[in-house]
């Protein structure tokens, strides 16, 4: 999708299933669900935290670095943005896509 995004992989490769993701998950990596407020309030994956993508630059600093992080949102574009945002402050970050990969 973006080839000038680079992950901890090296390949390139940021965007990844929702097995993928859940497993990940499972291994302790933070879930962040970049929807708005509204839309998290309407429901999201149990234990995802909600940082929407617009204040996602203000509020990084709540996610901690010392995990992999996997984001998401409800088609996949503004999980998209988030991953090459996250990707660029250091963090190793997975692209679930839409919500509807992770249930």
């Amino acid at each position: 999708m973006f080839n000038w995004i680079r992950n901890i992989m090296g390949n390139g490769e940021t965007r990844i299933s929702g097995e993928q993701a859940l497993a990940k998950v499972r291994d302790g990596a933070t879930l962040v669900d970049v929807r708005t407020p509204e839309e998290f309030a309407g429901g999201s994956v149990p234990g995802a935290v909600n940082i929407p993508v617009q204040v996602l630059d203000a509020r990084k600093v709540e996610i901690g670095k010392q995990a992999p992080v996997v984001v998401f949102c409800r088609s996949g574009g503004r999980s998209a943005t988030a991953t090459a945002k996250l990707i660029a402050a250091g963090y190793e970050v997975y692209d679930a896509g839409g919500i509807g990969n992770l249930k």
